[in-house]
């Protein structure tokens, strides 16, 4: 079997990797910050993370993953004051949302969701641990810093000097740039709004909150262990909360944090950074309202490797979509046929040693996902030879249902035709509004990009009528 390899942020090179205890890989990923919906640049991450669960058990070893739901940050208590609700009110709803998109976009399930809020007793032993050995402090302002001057080793995952960091300066806020890497707020002296809204906690420095990267590091080790075997995220939390997570964790210990560092890179829209604050946000709701079926979305994320930038355009969405069509198509015949031939059963074993290569070899999903298309190709001309060769039958299908077993590429039809019949539907009420008021251009335009989708469309006297070619 082909060795696992993995790019380690840290060494800045592609290593082997196996769990410590050869069985079971302890996996922690930074999940979503639950005051807003997930938008597709969070869930890129979350689909290379799905990807790399699914890789790691295809090679034989068990995982047990934990993804964090950030429930208390800057951002959430600032919505809950503008808003005039608690937390809690302000990120139940959120974390509904998030399991319903992620059902939606097929990832699997996580063995631990950890909410912040449900840790805080473990977040002020892990400061308490910090003090005592000499490289937390607390400030004048109540709250509780961590000492960088007092960790030789930080700025090794993000590779930055620190010897510009300015001494004894401090940066309460959870959300700063490269530019302030300045000690930072483990436990925040608490202000009216966190009162306020419920984000305020009993604790030997008073009553306060934690800092967010505290309270990934509490949780990690809290749930799998002092030394994880893998921390993944996206590229944009290398610096500064990976690197604090490995600060306090390990000025804690006096262990390594994890043994691999994985980041995923950006998903842009028009070459800019998907992000809630420049305004090109997309979720998984537009998804839905479109016909996009989660099954197209993997397709559309998995084209291209998780460590260089995505960019999402519509025509790309719809290759995507025409991709897991000739999938599903295929998964019907094979399902149906009779019986194979020797080249079939060839074709599949090529299929399972190439996926087994690409994706041990860090994640290389396109390349895989080339080898799946060939192999439908060539089992497509065995298939119409009309073989007998039940074996190879088997085969055939037991290897296609492993590779799929990965990508979850074949689509559900009924619910994939509900969402495209629905989507159908609403362009053509915009289409009877647009000839209402007589902007014959807008209702041309929407016939075009039906017909461009293979509907096409008939009006009669009884109404509009479509089939899809």
């Amino acid at each position: 079997m082909p060795e696992f390899r993995l790019y380690n942020t840290l060494s800045r090179a592609v290593e082997p990797f196996a769990p410590a205890d050869g069985e079971t890989v302890r996996l922690y990923t930074c999940g979503p910050t639950v005051y807003n919906p997930a938008h597709l640049g969070n869930f890129r991450t979350f689909l290379f993370e799905d990807l790399m669960r699914r890789a790691l058990r295809l090679r034989g070893w068990k995982v047990e993953q934990v993804m964090n739901l950030t429930d208390v940050d800057d951002k959430i208590i600032k919505r809950a004051t503008e808003q005039g609700k608690t937390i809690i009110e302000v990120t139940d709803p959120i974390v509904t949302i998030f399991h319903e998109d992620r059902k939606y976009l097929r990832i699997e399930d996580a063995e631990h969701y950890p909410r912040a809020t449900a840790y805080i007793p473990e977040m002020i032993a892990l400061v308490e641990k910090l003090i005592a050995n000499g490289v937390a402090y607390q400030a004048e302002d109540g709250s509780v810093y961590f000492a960088i001057g007092k960790f030789p080793m930080y700025g090794r995952l993000s590779r930055l000097d620190t010897r510009e960091i300015q001494s004894g300066a401090r940066v309460a806020q959870d959300d700063y740039s490269k530019e302030n890497a300045q000690d930072f707020a483990l436990w925040k002296a608490a202000k009216p709004e966190d009162e306020a809204c419920g984000a305020a906690w009993d604790s030997p420095w008073g009553r306060g909150r934690p800092g967010w990267h505290l309270e990934c590091s509490a949780m990690a080790m809290a749930i799998l262990g002092e030394t994880l075997d893998l921390h993944a995220g996206g590229i944009d939390l290398v610096f500064p909360h990976h690197e604090d997570e490995i600060a306090q964790s390990e000025a804690a210990t006096g262990k390594p944090f994890a043994r691999c560092w994985c980041h995923g890179e950006f998903l842009l829209t028009d070459g800019a950074k998907m992000a809630k604050r420049v305004g090109n946000v997309q979720n998984v709701a537009d998804l839905r309202a479109n016909g996009v079926s989660g099954a197209a979305v993997r397709h559309f994320v998995f084209s291209t490797h998780y460590r260089k930038q995505l960019n999402l355009a519509g025509e790309a969405l719809e290759g995507s979509m025409e991709a897991v069509r000739r999938v599903a198509d295929f998964a019907e015949r094979l399902k149906e046929a009779k019986g194979g031939t020797r080249a079939l059963e060839d074709a599949a074993d090529l299929l399972e040693n190439q996926v087994r290569t690409a994706l041990f070899d860090d994640l290389n999903a396109p390349n895989a996902m080339a080898a799946l298309f060939d192999f439908i190709r060539a089992a497509n001309k065995e298939l119409d030879s009309g073989g007998s060769d039940a074996g190879a039958l088997r085969r055939a299908r037991e290897v296609f249902a492993m590779v799929d077993g990965v990508f979850e590429l074949v689509p559900d039809r009924r619910t994939a035709d509900a969402a495209f019949a629905e989507w159908v539907e609403r362009q053509l009420e915009d289409r009877k509004a647009a000839r209402a008021r007589r902007d014959f251009a807008a209702a041309d335009a929407i016939r075009k990009s039906l017909e461009e989708k293979g509907v096409v469309i008939e009006d009669t006297a009884a109404g509009t009528k479509w089939k899809a070619r």
